[in-house]
């Protein structure tokens, strides 16, 4: 039976080296997501069911909110179903790095046993949303059903748009944890971030309301792409995978998943010392 060797030493490691590392231990990182998954829903009352509540009240909150009393257009189709497909993509990105900004200082405790790439508990975190993510799909089904919304064949474009929110959030999340572990107040920054990000991105609201210099700014959030295109997946509407806006999304995904592999790895090296 072939063996991995693993060869620790002090010197830069390229980022291929750290993906192919994260392949070469994927039953650890299989475990680290069931043990997060367990985690979650341990002692709870209602358990997974919490992963359809908070899209679904939010949801519930927007369409009385924006739907009703302000009149946000939502292209044709039910504002309740227009903000939940939106919300899809969008708690997958910021649970995961909500949850990973911390991940690497909550799991110090492994580091000085035992050798396994320190990125994988960053990546189990943000993977372990797809439980919740599958589990809140069941529930847009069901509501398009009842709505009468029907299911075009641009659903076969949804794997790229999982991916591409996959690739921000785990960009996201490697910069955050990484950074955590030398600046602590990087937990209340990722919040902030959060915040502020969800009302740049247009969940609430479709992106053919910006105009101007906003629509450009709009345009360069890389989530502005996926949620758009979640939509024009599931409901026929919002923007395809050939605008401007799906080209920066993927540009900038690609940048931030990259960066984010070659800082983490930069750091690892410290982690022990620093925590």
């Amino acid at each position: 039976m072939d063996k991995l060797v693993v060869n620790i030493s002090s010197k830069r490691t390229r980022i291929r080296n750290g993906l192919s590392e994260l392949w070469a231990f994927r039953e650890l990182l299989f475990f680290f997501i069931w043990r997060d998954v367990k985690v979650r829903y341990k002692q709870t009352v209602i358990g997974v069911l919490w992963a359809v509540l908070q899209p679904f009240f939010a949801m519930v909150v927007y369409s009385i909110v924006f739907g009703r009393m302000i009149g946000v257009p939502s292209e044709g189709v039910p504002y309740p179903i227009f903000s939940y497909t939106g919300l899809l993509p969008w708690n997958l990105f910021s649970t995961g790095i909500s949850s990973a900004a911390t991940s690497t200082v909550s799991n110090s405790n492994l580091y000085s046993r035992v050798y396994f790439p320190r990125i994988i508990v960053p990546t189990a975190t943000v993977l372990t949303g797809l439980v919740d993510f599958g589990v809140a799909f069941v529930v847009l089904i069901g509501m398009m059903l009842y709505f009468g919304t029907p299911i075009t064949w641009n659903i076969v474009w949804l794997p790229l748009y999982i991916l591409l929110t996959l690739a921000i959030a785990l960009g996201m999340s490697f910069w955050l944890s990484a950074l955590n572990v030398r600046y602590r107040d990087v937990r209340y920054v990722t919040g902030f971030l959060t915040r502020f990000w969800l009302y740049a991105t247009p969940v609430i609201y479709p992106s053919s309301i910006a105009k101007g210099s906003f629509r450009f700014l709009v345009d360069l959030n890389p989530m502005s792409g996926v949620v758009e295109g979640f939509r024009w997946a599931l409901l026929g509407t919002g923007v395809p995978p050939s605008g401007r806006m799906f080209v920066f999304s993927v540009i900038i995904s690609l940048l931030v998943f990259i960066s984010g592999v070659f800082v983490f790895r930069r750091m690892e090296r410290s982690f022990a010392d620093v925590i």
